[in-house]
């Protein structure tokens, strides 16, 4: 058994560079970085911040290319990809990626780069009769309705008799 599995948290220090290859794929390229913070021995504070390449492929480089900006904090789950390649003076080279499985924006709306300006590219989610382009309307994001509320339940049955002297149950 064998796994390949990455979880990260943490900022895009470069906007996407997306790409169209062979058959129409679309690929988005970009690095995110993570921080861990500690104390020393001291009692300092120190961060460590570690950069990773990320790869992204068809809706996720979509979803890169219309929300995600220099500064946009991302969670993606993934896998750990290493490419090599021999450039034209010969020299062997290899990269470490994490090719994206999962990608969500986290952190306000306000909060993404992607999101300033004209409306930043958040679309709204395509609903019969509406418009399918642009960014939600002058009046900013707009929450979902409450969903209808659930069906009642059924009726609680009276408890079981099991013959138990629950008088001193203690929760531990």
């Amino acid at each position: 058994m064998s796994l390949n599995k990455v979880m990260l948290i943490g900022n895009v220090g470069t906007d996407p560079e997306v790409r169209y290859l062979d058959g129409n794929t679309k690929v988005a390229t970009f690095r995110l970085a993570t921080t861990e913070r500690y104390k020393d021995r001291n009692g300092e504070t120190r961060e460590n911040t570690e950069w990773h390449s990320i790869v992204a492929w068809r809706q996720s480089a979509d979803v890169a290319e219309r929300f995600i900006r220099k500064g946009t904090q991302l969670y993606i789950e993934g896998r750990l990809r290493t490419r090599t390649w021999t450039d034209q003076q010969g020299v062997q080279h290899a990269r470490t990626e994490v090719t994206v499985d999962n990608l969500q924006l986290l952190g306000r709306k306000g909060d993404n780069p992607a999101s300033q300006g004209d409306g930043g590219g958040y679309a709204s989610p395509a609903q019969p009769g509406a418009p399918t382009q642009g960014a939600y309307p002058q009046g900013g994001w707009q929450p979902r309705p409450a969903a209808a509320p659930a069906a009642p339940a059924a009726a609680p049955q009276a408890p079981i008799d099991l013959g138990i002297d629950t008088s001193d149950d203690l929760p531990f």
